[in-house]
């Protein structure tokens, strides 16, 4: 008789093999933690106090956050502990990004995907989707991001349509048989947080920094930016180009079989229920007034917490009695919030000026060189995002658009613009609220979403950003 599965075989002596997963090794904590000390100390030579503890909470913070080596919310806890015990910052600026428009909007794109998936709207949406995505992958891919893009004409926040569109590519992709860890999902859901994130950078009122640098340019040169021109300017290649190259990035990343029919096939055609038009009417209502926010200018953060509150009254029916301990992700609004609360403390300790301030000293811009200038410029804001995040680009940089204009002998509007090239390419998943809001709504691994940041990150610094410059050329810009 084979033995091999008997219930009885650990009661004979022979113990059944354990399954536990190898653990991960620990030295890459040891290494970040070593690093973060050398990184304060090193600091202390030149910086004051708080400015070299802020420089090593920043590093230590973006190593837990870019290798996954602790789960996201845990350097965000660590953060806050820190920086409240050694008075870094004010609390208001160490707690800021639960005051922030981008915490709520996250919140209450959790409480939408929440309310989504209980009335069956998101199985409505699917069946849509399915009939103009078609049985390909690779044109499912294409038709996601291109519908993604077309959004940011539309919805004028990032987070925002994110917000929207996650829940539904989640099941889309359910419909379709692609499981969990299958790059199907992935691909999909990167081409819908990517392809309505990324090329928004060139269309003006589409993102956050956009509209931050061209309520500082108004404010500090009375000079407002056009939306035509900025669109001539950046929408050819930082907009439609960087949206075919991450459609290739993706398709190359993460390539998979064509969607299972069989599946595809169990969404019924069926009358629209009372609830599902409640809810209708609801996200209907606040997408509203995200599109109306220049004429009312209400943050679109509260607007969506208003549409939360009203998806979690109990009579309505649009959610489940315990939705709000079940289906919210508080680790990643900490994980959020802490971001938030980091890009604060920095901009609180000046670092992000003294960077500033160092590079413009070190780096040899030529009167002569103006491609040479554009390049170093975008550099230099290319550093700023990283050390703060991609809105710290237009806070740092535009006060200092006229001073570098002089330096380098490149028209203010040439100088200001450069701020674009930088803060369009990102580099890290934690430098942008919109990548954060899908790797909590869509359950993406940050490895994931790191891959396709890296890769459209080194492709547009090579092709796309030197492409640019001759588009500028062309169009008279130097």
């Amino acid at each position: 008789m084979n033995n091999k599965n008997h219930p009885s075989q650990a009661a004979e002596g022979h113990p059944i093999p354990s399954m536990k997963k190898p653990s991960q090794p620990t030295w890459p904590l040891y290494l970040i933690v070593a690093m973060t000390f050398a990184i304060g100390a090193v600091s202390y030579q030149y910086l004051t106090l708080p400015q070299s503890l802020t420089a090593g909470l920043l590093f230590i913070c973006i190593a837990f956050w870019a290798t996954s080596l602790v789960p996201a919310y845990w350097p965000a806890l660590g953060l806050f502990a820190f920086a409240t015990a050694t008075q870094l910052a004010p609390t208001q600026v160490i707690f800021s990004g639960f005051q922030s428009s981008t915490f709520w909007l996250l919140f209450s794109g959790m409480v939408f995907g929440a309310a989504i998936n209980h009335t069956g709207v998101n199985s409505r949406a699917t069946r849509l989707l399915m009939l103009i995505l078609g049985n390909s992958y690779q044109g499912t891919i294409i038709k996601i991001a291109l519908f993604a893009m077309g959004l940011a004409f539309l919805i004028p926040s990032g987070v925002s349509r994110v917000v929207l569109l996650i829940p539904i590519i989640v099941s889309l992709a359910d419909h379709f048989g692609y499981d969990s860890h299958s790059n199907g999902r992935k691909g999909m859901l990167l081409a819908a947080a990517f392809g309505t994130f990324l090329p928004a950078f060139s269309i003006l009122p589409a993102n956050a920094p956009n509209m931050l640098l061209s309520g500082m340019t108004e404010a500090l040169y009375d000079a407002p930016l056009s939306y035509g021109e900025y669109l001539l300017l950046h929408f050819p290649i930082l907009g439609f180009g960087k949206l075919i190259m991450t459609i290739g990035v993706i398709l190359w990343l993460f390539p998979d079989k064509a969607p299972n029919q069989a599946v595809q096939a169990t969404i019924e055609k069926s009358a629209m229920t009372k609830i599902e038009t409640r809810l209708l009417i609801v996200l209907c209502t606040c997408f509203a007034f995200w599109f109306t926010d220049s004429l009312h200018h209400i943050s679109a953060g509260w607007i969506g917490l208003i549409a939360a509150l009203v998806c979690l009254w109990p009579s309505l029916g649009l959610m489940a009695k315990n939705s709000i301990d079940k289906d919210i992700q508080y680790g990643t609004l900490l994980f959020a919030a802490g971001i938030i609360g980091l890009s604060a403390i920095i901009a609180y300790s000046g670092l992000g000026n003294i960077l500033v301030n160092y590079l413009t000293d070190v780096i040899p811009f030529s009167a002569n060189a103006p491609l040479l200038n554009l390049s170093l410029l975008t550099f230099i804001s290319t550093c700023v995002a990283v050390v703060t995040n991609l809105a710290g680009v237009p806070a740092i940089m535009t006060p200092m658009a006229e001073h570098l204009a002089n330096i380098t002998g490149l028209s203010n509007h040439a100088v200001l613009m450069t701020q674009v090239l930088a803060f369009s390419n990102v580099l890290l998943p934690y430098q942008a609220p919109p990548l954060i809001t899908a790797i909590a709504l869509g359950s993406l691994s940050i490895s994931a979403v790191t891959k396709v940041c890296l890769a459209t990150f080194v492709l547009t610094s090579v092709v796309l950003l030197p492409l640019n410059f001759l588009w500028w050329y062309a169009l008279g810009m130097f």
